[in-house]
C-alpha cells in the first residue's frame, strides 16, 4: 500500500483505508475518503504545502499529514506521473 502523501501528481489512486481517527478522520469521511472511491492528484504544494485532490468530481486541499494517514492503491501506471515530477521538479529550484 502507498501513503496518499507520497502519491507523484497527476496519479490516479483508490483509497483503501483512512487511518485517521477522531474528528480529522470523520471530516476527511464526509469529504468522501471512504474505501473504494477513486481520485487523482491533481498537484502538490510548493515546500511540502497541501496537496490537490480531485475526488468525486470536486477539488479538495488536504493537509500533508492528512494526506499521510490516508492509504490509497495505485490505479494504472505511476511510473510516467512519476517521471513527470521528477522532471519538473528542476526547473523550480534555481541554480546556484
Amino acid at each position: 500500500m502507498f501513503l496518499l502523501s507520497n502519491t507523484p501528481s497527476g496519479a490516479s489512486f483508490t483509497v483503501v483505508k483512512v487511518a485517521l481517527g477522531k474528528e480529522v478522520g470523520k471530516r476527511l469521511a464526509d469529504m468522501g475518503f471512504t474505501a473504494g472511491t477513486e481520485g487523482a492528484v491533481v498537484r502538490r504544494g510548493f515546500l511540502r504545502g497541501p496537496l490537490q485532490i480531485r475526488l468525486r468530481g470536486y477539488d479538495i486541499l488536504i493537509r500533508r499529514f492528512e494526506a499521510a494517514g490516508i492509504e490509497v492503491q495505485p490505479v494504472g501506471d505511476w511510473s510516467a506521473a512519476h517521471d513527470a515530477s521528477r522532471f519538473f521538479r528542476r526547473f523550480r529550484r534555481p541554480k546556484k
